[in-house]
């Protein structure tokens, strides 16, 4: 029994040191790289309690895509964050009051809250010995709760799209490739055959005509 809390003390503590740091630091990359340890530490709690499925998506999804794509977009976009900054004191009265909104909410709730010594077992299935938790987990999520699986799957293809569609843009100077053209295309209009006499080469004038 000491080891494993050995092994949740230090995941735990990690985790919320670098989800801490994930605030606090005012690098982006650095708050990224926070982020991919807190979640690192946090799949090694659900191992610890046996939900490995959980820990494998964590790292899987989570890790090696999400933050690894917000990284990426940070770098390469090169966003000026002194400039986004700019506005921190005019917007502060607005976050104080917003902030303390949720925090009053908070305490109004974990002051309320009563555990029900029922409750778990009210909402939990027998689950066979031969069964893994991955097997239990696809069990119980394409039967029982599959049309809220469905309709999760459904408000984030809704939400992919309009991410899609709010930041198509268009550009005029960009130029495209038409398919119905480019398959148009004969050998009369992509090449032209022409004879150079010994000695001549080709002249600026004919430029146009090998241009098409």
């Amino acid at each position: 029994m000491i080891l494993p809390a050995l092994f949740f003390y230090l995941f735990a503590g990690v985790c919320v040191a670098s989800a801490v740091m994930v605030i606090v630091s005012r690098n982006p990359v650095h708050s990224v790289l926070f982020l991919i340890l807190t979640f690192v530490n946090a799949s090694g709690l659900f191992v610890l309690m046996g939900a490995e499925f959980l820990a494998m998506i964590l790292v899987v999804v989570y890790v090696g895509a999400v933050a690894v794509l917000f990284l990426f977009v940070i770098m390469m976009l090169d966003v000026d964050f002194v400039e986004l900054r700019e506005g921190f004191i005019q917007y502060l009265p607005v976050g104080i009051v917003i902030g303390g909104i949720f925090l009053f909410e908070l305490l109004l709730t974990v002051g309320v809250w009563v555990i029900n010594p029922t409750l778990t077992g009210s909402i939990t299935a027998p689950i066979p010995a031969n069964v893994s938790n991955t097997e239990a987990l696809g069990l119980v999520l394409y039967t029982k709760y599959i049309h809220y699986f469905q309709a999760a799957g459904m408000v984030l293809l809704v939400a992919m799209i309009g991410a899609i569609v709010l930041t198509l843009r268009h550009k005029a100077s960009v130029k495209r490739q038409d398919i119905n053209v480019q398959n148009a295309r004969t050998p009369e209009l992509a090449m032209r055959v022409r004879k150079v006499a010994a000695g001549q080469g080709l002249q600026d004038t004919d430029a146009a005509e090998w241009v098409q």
